[in-house]
């Protein structure tokens, strides 16, 4: 009878211990590729066929097993209700997407709560919401909105991994030589993101003596949020680091991977301060004065491109930040 019993609790013990141990059920994510205006190729639908993008993103899916995908390129598919059957979504969008405003409380309020998580690509910072006041909304939902790309595609950049051991940028060491389309933002704020990834303007055909991010995270209440610039071309979706960046992102704003996303806003000054010193040819700064970092900051908006070559107040904005760096 004793035997019996300890092989009954034996058992009962492995059983136990196999529920346990038992996989957690892949994430359901929805990827909307849904370009309202200019389509890249990246999710430019042959006829009767997948785009780059979502034939890379089924791909991931059976690769890793983390995720199921849906694919969609009409964002009227992304409803209140069907949101209760996801945990994470995927925009690589472009233009003023129909979203009404209370579908769009739906999402935010989704994510707020932890239920939902969001991953951005690309152009998902070129994106817009079709109702009055949707693209304050979005751009302060996502941390920016897309103010040009002076890196236009095939332009050879060097990536700078402000946080080599995070997670969700480890798979791009520092210094890393890449070929991409970048944006750069405005409405962007330091004090509300984490960067992982930013433009080394010591490398590189073209120079700007201010930052430019390239990744960046961010928490929504008890929800998280990612974001990249890369993405541009059917060959950064190809690249394994990207994959595995994306991959690891999902998993991020699922909740089934931890890592920190609170404002890192002094490594966002140093590089600040980096990038403007490598663009001027200045010895690396030895400290990175927030004051100065806004000053070099705001050097973006006053650039020649952005005022039909009138390079005055850029002229001066550079002279008085050189000054104070000397």
């Amino acid at each position: 009878m004793i035997r019996w019993a300890i092989v009954l609790m034996t058992a009962l013990s492995l059983a136990s211990g196999a529920a346990a141990q038992s996989p957690e059920p892949p994430l359901r994510i929805l990827y909307l590729s849904q370009s309202v205006g200019f389509v890249h190729e990246t999710v430019r639908r042959p006829p009767g066929g997948l785009a780059p993008s979502e034939i890379a993103l089924q791909t991931m899916a059976a690769d890793s097993g983390a995720f199921t995908v849906e694919l969609t390129q009409d964002a009227r598919d992304l409803t209140a209700g069907r949101l209760a059957d996801l945990d994470v979504l995927v925009f690589s969008t472009t233009g003023a997407l129909p979203i009404d405003r209370e579908t769009w409380a739906a999402i935010v309020a989704w994510i707020e709560s932890g239920r939902g998580g969001f991953v951005g690509i690309h152009s998902a910072a070129d994106t817009q919401l079709d109702f009055e006041g949707g693209e304050a909304a979005y751009t302060a939902f996502l941390g920016g909105q897309f103010d040009g790309h002076p890196w236009t595609q095939g332009t050879p950049i060097r990536l700078s991994n402000l946080e080599p051991s995070h997670p969700l940028a480890a798979m791009w060491p520092d210094g890393t030589d890449h070929a991409e389309e970048i944006y750069q933002y405005a409405g962007f704020d330091p004090d509300r993101v984490r960067v992982l990834q930013t433009l080394d303007m010591s490398a590189g055909p073209l120079r700007r003596p201010y930052p430019v991010p390239v990744t960046w995270v961010r928490r929504i209440g008890d929800g998280r949020l990612f974001y990249t610039n890369l993405g541009h071309t059917p060959s950064t979706w190809d690249d394994p680091r990207f994959r595995d960046q994306i991959v690891a992102a999902i998993r991020w704003a699922g909740h089934r991977l931890d890592a920190p996303a609170e404002p890192n806003r002094s490594t966002q000054d140093r590089a600040a301060l980096a990038a403007f010193a490598a663009a001027q040819d200045l010895p690396p700064p030895t400290s990175a004065d927030p004051a100065i970092a806004d000053a070099v900051r705001a050097l973006q908006p006053l650039h020649p491109d952005k005022h039909d070559g009138d390079a005055a107040a850029w002229g001066e904005a550079v002279a008085a930040i050189r000054a104070l760096l000397n």
